[in-house]
């Protein structure tokens, strides 16, 4: 059985649709991020990055003891490998899937996520507009990365549905709120309509949706707290004992 610890976001969905994909049985802990949950102590021994989604698979191939596995990526290729699904091991396919594996999680993920950040703060923090335009046309960049390589393929890895597209897939759900214009990219557009028809994909996204929460009907005060442990993180001590 698959425990992943998961919170209703593009990493954690990401993650969902491929476990979905599997038919891997699996069950949710939920890890509230705008309550502190990825900062406790006990969280902290799965992902000492304090971040979301974490894994543990209480039944390893090997027969052992448990095995716990942090970062996105590394769950969705561990997953992969598990189940002998969508990443193939020759080695060819094997590096031409994990190279935009590693892709998303360097580019994608943290340039888009910038790119919402700073389009929804507005200017409560101060004038904003050099981070939006530079985080937004980053984006488009991004997108048109996507765009040129699907152009000549059905997928990013080539002619096979691999944890390329699934890993990529969730973070361009948003594409209205990071101020882009799918049209543009009509590969691209090809591409996410036909992954997102996907039942399991539908499924996986799914999960969790009674888990979130408007933050922008929330108390300002409760919003000030939230974006605070979201946004405004330094280093942790090193814990006692």
């Amino acid at each position: 059985m698959i425990e992943l610890f998961y919170w209703p976001t593009p990493n954690g969905k990401k993650v969902t649709i491929l476990l979905e994909e599997c038919g891997l049985p699996y069950r949710i802990t939920p890890v509230n991020i705008g309550r502190g949950d990825q900062f406790t102590r006990e969280f902290l021994r799965l992902n000492p990055n304090h971040r979301m989604p974490a894994m543990i698979d209480h039944a390893p191939a090997d027969g052992g003891a448990p095995i716990s596995v942090f970062e996105s990526g590394a769950i969705m290729m561990y997953i992969a490998e598990k189940a002998g699904k969508f990443w193939p091991q020759d080695i060819r396919t094997r590096y031409e899937v994990g190279q935009w594996v590693m892709w998303q999680m360097a580019n994608q993920g943290p340039k888009l996520g910038e790119c919402g950040h700073f389009r929804r703060l507005g200017d409560r923090e101060g004038d904003q507009s050099y981070a939006v335009r530079r985080f937004t046309d980053e984006a488009n960049r991004l997108y048109g990365v996507l765009n040129n390589r699907l152009h000549d393929r059905p997928y990013l890895a080539g002619s096979e549905y691999t944890i390329a597209d699934m890993i990529a897939y969730p973070w361009t759900v948003g594409w209205k709120a990071q101020g882009q214009d799918i049209d543009e990219f009509p590969y691209f557009k090809r591409w996410f309509e036909e992954i997102g028809s996907r039942p399991a994909v539908q499924r996986g996204m799914a999960v969790g949706s009674e888990l979130s929460t408007d933050v922008t009907k929330l108390p300002p005060e409760e919003q000030a707290r939230i974006r605070k442990i979201l946004y405004n993180q330094r280093a942790l001590p090193v814990p006692d004992g």
